[in-house]
């Protein structure tokens, strides 16, 4: 192959290759293109919900130019207080509703337990409230279809975004893009998994409060491993795949953690698409062995991804494009994988050597990215990459899959269940 081959080949693929060092060359992608906020004045926003996942979003913004935490809110005092550590500026409140009367207040990021999630996004868009909505979006489906509706009635003027990050981090956009070239081949078969020995039980002197903080351990209000973990994955799977699946085959048990729940500790579903292409998930609160990650299984190669990096690593009998003799590789389990790398160009401008010295530092979250497309989508108006129709969608079918958990039985996914319409 000689030089004006190899870069024809390179930009058919969607990426740009670019020598490190001598003998050294690493595939690079470009930035996600979002748009320049800053000429903008940040978005004053409000947390409500202070559990983990609003803690996590508090530590989050800390960092972040583009919103102006102003605001946080919690039902239970003792949420407050701790969250006061990681935003001192912040006023407070227990009621929610005090936040949307407060009219410089342009957005809210609702972090609550899902199945209180349905008020909080109706009030605050009827209060002309931009939201970020956590997934899944709601604990049922009738509650996600009322969530979605009223979020897609609100646009262009409010702002609805679900909190699939996936989809604006840049690791999973770079897959995304090779994926589109054709570089998997036949999809045959993905699998995703989480695994994280916890017991997910809070504890509090006060008994009513104790059953409010376990909301994820009652089948009353919990979406279930595969609701709450798994809609990650299920969303990835239906934007990679660019399909929805028809059937859910569920199994669910208590293995480990016999403390009164009827949510199980451990589970796995298999999830049919079309052409044959089935998605296997399983997650466990019992063990912690392998941690998480997806892969997807292609006849010309496979998409492994695991945190914020990822790998391709191609058949023997696949045709190679030319780029992929000049990439960087390094083994994965007992294959030999091509290094996918994000913010290359910038480890490239630090002096370091991508898919080697890791991501730049300082690292940036898939919730960082997030929140930034969130403040985007206010200042500018441009719909985020996860809607209400994405956000419903994957809410669905994860909710779907939970149901076939529990009855460890198979259940079918009709197409108009997952249609706004």
């Amino acid at each position: 192959m000689d030089r004006r081959d190899f870069f024809k080949d390179a930009a058919a693929a969607g990426v740009m290759l670019s020598a490190v060092a001598p003998g050294i060359t690493e595939i690079l992608y470009p930035e996600p293109v979002i748009a320049q906020t800053q000429a903008a004045a940040p978005v004053s926003c409000a947390v409500i919900g202070l559990g983990d996942r609003g803690l996590q979003m508090l530590r989050e913004l800390a960092s972040m130019t583009e919103l102006n935490l102003a605001v946080i809110c919690d039902s239970y005092e003792p949420f407050i207080k701790r969250a006061l550590e990681h935003a001192p500026k912040a006023s407070t409140t227990t009621d929610y509703k005090q936040i949307l009367d407060n009219k410089s207040i342009q957005a809210v990021i609702i972090a609550t337990p899902s199945n209180l999630h349905k008020q909080i996004v109706l009030d605050s868009l009827q209060a002309g409230k931009h939201v970020y909505c956590e997934a899944p979006i709601a604990h049922t489906i009738d509650d996600a279809h009322i969530i979605a509706a009223a979020g897609k009635q609100a646009s262009p003027k409010l702002i609805f975004q679900a909190g699939l990050q996936r989809r604006v981090n840049p690791q999973y956009l770079h897959v995304h893009k090779l994926l589109t070239t054709g570089a998997l081949g036949d999809a045959a078969y993905c699998r995703a998994q989480w695994h994280n020995k916890t017991s997910w039980r809070r504890s509090s002197p006060n008994h009513d409060q104790e059953i409010m903080l376990n909301w994820r351990l009652s089948k009353l209000t919990s979406p279930g491993l595969v609701g709450e973990m798994g809609i990650h994955s299920i969303d990835l799977m239906n934007w990679y795949l660019n399909a929805l699946p028809s059937a859910v085959t569920g199994f669910g048990s208590i293995i480990h953690w016999n403390d009164g729940r009827d949510v199980p500790d451990t589970m796995q579903c298999m999830i049919e698409y079309p052409n044959g292409v089935r998605f296997g998930y399983d997650a466990t609160l019992v063990n912690s062995f392998d941690d998480a990650y997806d892969v997807m299984h292609g006849s010309d190669s496979a998409f492994f991804m695991r945190g914020e990096k990822a790998w391709m690593i191609n058949e023997a009998d696949a045709q190679l494009a030319g780029w992929i003799v000049y990439a960087r590789k390094e083994p994965v389990n007992d294959s030999v994988g091509v290094v996918l790398v994000a913010d290359a160009s910038k480890l490239l401008a630090l002096g370091k050597i991508p898919g080697k010295d890791g991501a730049a530092a300082p690292a940036k979250t898939m919730l960082h990215y997030a929140l930034k497309e969130f403040a985007t989508a206010v200042q500018t108006g441009k719909q985020p990459s996860a809607g209400p129709e994405e956000g419903y969608k994957a809410t669905v079918v994860a909710l779907l899959a939970n149901q076939a958990v529990n009855t460890n039985s198979r259940v079918e996914i009709r197409q108009e269940m997952l249609s706004l319409a």
